[in-house]
């Protein structure tokens, strides 16, 4: 008993070195990232790119309307209706990256992603370490939880990296993000490594919380997405009106090499939708396992209040990409409100309101 006590810590110990050094390592990511930007800065690709497209825009009106002086025949044109373009509508063509087409950029990128891959892998590592010293899923506490959810949001965007997906611009916010969440867990919610209480000893602690986790980690990166489609919109239209007032040089280092403001929205609503279903799923499965635990599927605890209340902001959010006169803007808004109720699910619900789910002493 003394022996398999002695290993569990031991376990323990090892898990915590290696999520301080994943954490080392995804520091050396973030400045490598950081480096891939500012060198990046100095590309004139993206802004050779956008004066092309506008020049070439203006030379086709102008074409069009030699070609009709030519003809030799009034041509009674329609009233020319000026509108509006919807948010994300404009025909702007990607930025070329962080790097911004340069190789010095391109190569800290790559830098970038490599670190990322070793402090994933030292993370992931962490994770698989703390649960075979409990000896369960590694997510039955607060600390568990962000750990393992900083690992699969890594998972993710190294998945998409894989197949080939142009997603290299989340990388700097995926870093820090990670490094914000890593230290929060660290310092404020580590938690012993220990049992669950009765209660939690369920394989649908497996299920449920696993999908809440992969559901989360998703959602995060539509987050992302939909926060950038909100600037880069801002800077196309106001691009797009030579009378009003035009970007600032750092706006415009930033925000010009970042996909068009419809790719950002398109890759967003792809996520939010694509994982939708799962996040249905968590709560039905969650709304199970309490029927096994305490004899009922829902009593309104402040953890199941809020996650219907993510589900149904999430619902209106999809709702609204089909009814047109939502898309872009508003639509993005409800996203980030949605994303905003799902954070407050897990850190203000765990933390600051009493209920069934204020386990593990956080």
């Amino acid at each position: 008993m003394n022996i398999a006590a002695a290993a569990n810590e031991t376990l323990a110990h090892n898990s915590n070195l290696l999520v301080y050094s994943a954490m080392a390592v995804y520091t050396l990511a973030f400045l490598a990232h950081m480096a891939e930007w500012v060198f990046g800065s100095r590309s004139k690709v993206g802004r050779t790119a956008a004066a092309l497209t506008a020049q070439a825009r203006a030379t086709a009106t102008v074409s069009v309307q030699k070609a009709q002086q030519a003809g030799g025949t009034a041509v009674l044109e329609r009233p020319e209706v000026i509108t509006k373009p919807v948010a994300g509508s404009r025909d702007v063509p990607d930025g070329p990256g962080a790097a911004g087409g340069t190789e010095k950029g391109d190569l800290y990128g790559r830098i970038a992603i490599s670190l990322t891959v070793l402090a994933w892998a030292l993370h992931v590592g962490g994770v698989v370490t703390r649960a075979l010293s409990v000896e369960r899923a590694p997510w039955g506490n607060m600390y568990e939880f962000s750990t393992t959810f900083a690992a699969v949001a890594v998972t993710l965007y190294l998945l998409l990296l894989a197949f080939k997906k142009n997603v290299r611009w989340i990388g700097l916010p995926l870093v820090t993000t990670v490094l914000l969440d890593l230290g929060l867990a660290v310092s404020v919610l580590y938690t012993a490594s220990d049992q669950l209480v009765p209660a939690l000893h369920s394989y649908w602690l497996w299920i449920h919380v696993s999908c809440a986790i992969i559901s989360g980690a998703a959602l995060y990166l539509g987050a992302v997405s939909t926060l950038l489609f909100l600037f880069r919109d801002s800077y196309e239209a106001k691009l797009a009106d030579p009378k009003g007032k035009q970007p600032g040089a750092f706006a415009s280092s930033v925000l010009e090499r970042l996909p068009s403001a419809a790719s950002l929205d398109k890759f967003a609503y792809r996520i939010n939708a694509t994982i939708f279903p799962l996040w249905t799923f968590t709560i039905i499965a969650g709304a199970i396992w309490a029927e096994a635990a305490w004899g009922r599927y829902w009593g309104w605890d402040p953890k199941e209040v809020w996650s219907f209340i993510t589900w149904v902001a999430y619902a209106g959010y999809l709702h609204a990409r089909a009814t047109a006169g939502w898309k872009g803007r508003k639509a993005a808004w409800l996203a980030l409100i949605a994303f905003t109720c799902y954070l407050f699910n897990y850190y203000g619900v765990n933390i600051f309101v009493t209920g069934l789910h204020s386990y593990a002493g956080v």
